[in-house]
């Protein structure tokens, strides 16, 4: 597949001046899952996560003839195993009147680019089971892992876990 096979766009990283379209993507794909009540994040929290004294994460945004019409959010993990790092790729987002323009699997692949570039020994991320995007991954040869389950603590979850254990 074509690092970039759609004419007019371009990748380019982030800088904290994204930090307001940052925000606005993250509540399109939240909407998209149906998941807007569970958006929490600001201006500020993506702005300490992504240019911080520690940063998280990175982003990436697709920009078609100069438009921003999407982004990839994703993180280093690590395995144990593999010794080695891996790249986990949080979030994929395109804006619904550019998919299906080869926006998402250009910012896909570049992921790809960079994990092998950053010497990773996995490349992971997760889809919601009616995505349609789990079609393109498995023409890739991606395989779901049906052995494994994600489970979550979230932030009041932790707090309370941390009050109750001291």
């Amino acid at each position: 597949m074509k690092d970039n096979p759609v004419r007019g766009l371009i990748i380019r990283s982030t800088d904290v001046e994204d930090v307001p379209l940052l925000l606005r993507f993250v509540k399109g794909i939240a909407e998209y899952e149906h998941l807007s009540h569970m958006v929490s994040a600001t201006e500020e929290s993506l702005k300490m996560a992504f240019f911080g004294e520690r940063p998280y994460a990175e982003a990436l945004i697709a920009e078609l003839d100069s438009v921003p019409v999407g982004f990839v959010v994703f993180f280093h993990n690590f395995s144990t195993f593999v010794g080695k790092p891996g790249l986990y790729l949080e979030d994929i987002y395109v804006l619904p009147e550019h998919r299906g323009k080869g926006v998402g699997a250009a910012l896909f692949m570049k992921c790809v680019r960079m994990a092998r570039e950053r010497d990773c020994g996995r490349m992971e991320w997760s889809a919601l089971h009616w995505n349609p995007a789990r079609k393109f991954y498995e023409r890739l040869g991606a395989q779901p892992l049906e052995d494994w389950i994600i489970y979550r603590l979230d932030e009041s979850m932790i707090s309370d876990m941390v009050l109750e254990k001291t």
